[in-house]
């Protein structure tokens, strides 16, 4: 609540004005008396009192004239600006989904005073409104990478030209949306806070961190027994659009990005998300998830790591033959060599299927496959047909939805029937192509879409 005071005119009464005026009251009735005398008496009274009235006639008439010349020649009042329409494009200010769209700029100005001004006065005329600005220095200039907010009616063709004209070079666009308005220190501490949770989190955090772009983990040797990786020297290798640094777990990682060459102050993030990684060590976030089965069994489903390579080798043991080549689309003393890859956090998430005595029964991979990712499903046969592959499977697409990824594919066997009925019951759109008996199934993930079942970390 606001307290208001209102001043009041304060009217004094001064006893010396009443006397002034009285004094002039009478003075001027003395002044009128002895005119009047004049008039009366005098000889000239009749002409005394024609020409009062005409000097009086005359200077109304002339400050009638002088009035209506300068009021004429005065220049017009200013008509007020009209109020601007939200809904038309291009309005500045409007923040309305028709009106502005965020883009995201980079272009390349030379290193000296005042080229940042002429850049920001050029995107100016366009009515470009700069949101954020973060700038990486070069040998010979600097990159400057902008969040822009500009009017929907203008083209991208318009901003690049704007850029040029503004002394820009090397000019690169794309549209960009709401999660791009969070400034770039509060992004790579969020990051980096995920990767010190869990280590699978560090190749997505590479991947956030530089947009569209190309991740692979390579290990140190292939689990298909070839020849070992190319070792990257532990400062890591950048050279244009791609860059290879030494992995912590063993091999290397490398980020590709061939619309774009990468910057030293973005080679110097990679390093610091990667030696964070390396101090840290292997790790897997603790969580479980106790479900209940329709036929009344109650399993538990949780992060899995190389930890679970023993429970996982006796499992396999447990399997048949044709469950595991279903499952690794060759002979069954393959998936040996796979396991010690599959259950490593820097190549995907793998979720565990556990029974109440903790026997791992069921594994769940969501590997990083470059820029694709892939989902696969191992199920010890006496718990097939029970539903624990749909709820890893589900889990999985979850998991898929909330790294970004717009979809996952599945390679299986024609005949796998049980695979095909779990991606079915997912609810999404499938893309199915078969060659040579080999089935790869694409789901098309909605990333608006609300997981049906908690992630699991």
């Amino acid at each position: 609540m606001t307290d208001e005071t209102t001043a009041k005119p304060h009217r004094a009464h001064h006893w010396r004005r009443d006397l002034v005026e009285l004094a002039a009251l009478f003075t001027a009735v003395a002044a009128a008396d002895a005119m009047a005398n004049t008039v009366a008496h005098g000889p000239d009274g009749p002409v005394l009192l024609v020409s009062s009235a005409g000097a009086l006639l005359a200077t109304t008439a002339f400050h009638t004239w002088w009035a209506r010349r300068h009021s004429s020649h005065a220049p017009p009042p200013a008509p007020a600006p009209p109020a601007p329409d939200p809904a038309e494009p291009g309005t500045p200010g409007t923040t309305g989904t028709t009106g502005t769209t965020l883009w995201r700029m980079r272009t390349t100005v030379r290193d000296e005073p005042g080229s940042l001004a002429a850049l920001c006065t050029a995107l100016a005329r366009h009515e470009a409104d700069i949101l954020s600005l973060q700038t990486h220095p070069l040998g010979d200039g600097v990159v400057d990478e902008l969040l822009l907010r500009a009017p929907a009616a203008l083209a991208a063709k318009d901003l690049a030209d704007a850029a040029t004209a503004g002394g820009g070079s090397d000019t690169w666009l794309e549209r960009a949306d709401a999660h791009d308005l969070v400034d770039a220190p509060t992004r790579v501490l969020n990051l980096a806070t995920r990767t010190a949770l869990d280590a699978a989190e560090l190749p997505l955090a590479l991947r956030r961190l530089f947009g569209r772009c190309t991740i692979r983990s390579v290990p140190a040797r292939s689990p298909r027994g070839g020849a070992p990786a190319e070792p990257v020297p532990v400062e890591g290798v950048w050279e244009g659009t791609v860059m290879r640094l030494r992995d912590p777990a063993g091999g290397s990682i490398t980020i590709e990005r061939p619309y774009l060459p990468f910057t030293p102050t973005e080679f110097a993030r990679a390093r610091a998300l990667v030696e964070l990684d390396a101090r840290l060590g292997p790790r897997v976030p603790p969580s479980t998830d106790v479900l209940t089965l329709p036929e009344g069994n109650e399993i538990t489903v949780r992060r899995a790591g190389s930890g679970d390579l023993a429970a996982a080798r006796a499992m396999h043991e447990r399997c048949s033959a044709a469950t595991l080549a279903q499952r690794y689309h060759g002979p069954g003393g393959d998936a040996d060599r796979y396991l010690r890859h599959l259950l490593s956090p820097r190549f995907g998430r793998t979720l565990a299927a556990c029974t109440a005595t903790g026997r791992l029964v069921a594994l769940g991979h969501l590997l990083w496959d470059g820029d694709e990712t892939e989902v696969a499903l191992l199920v010890e046969d006496d718990w097939q047909r029970r539903g624990v592959g749909g709820e890893l499977l589900g889990r999985l697409v979850d998991l898929a939805v909330a790294d970004g990824c717009r979809s996952v594919y599945a390679v299986t066997r024609s005949s796998n029937t049980g695979m095909v009925a779990a991606m079915r019951a997912l609810g999404l759109p499938l893309d199915y192509q078969l060659e040579e008996g080999t089935l790869v199934i694409t789901v098309r993930l909605d990333p608006a879409r609300v997981p049906a079942l908690p992630p699991t970390p």
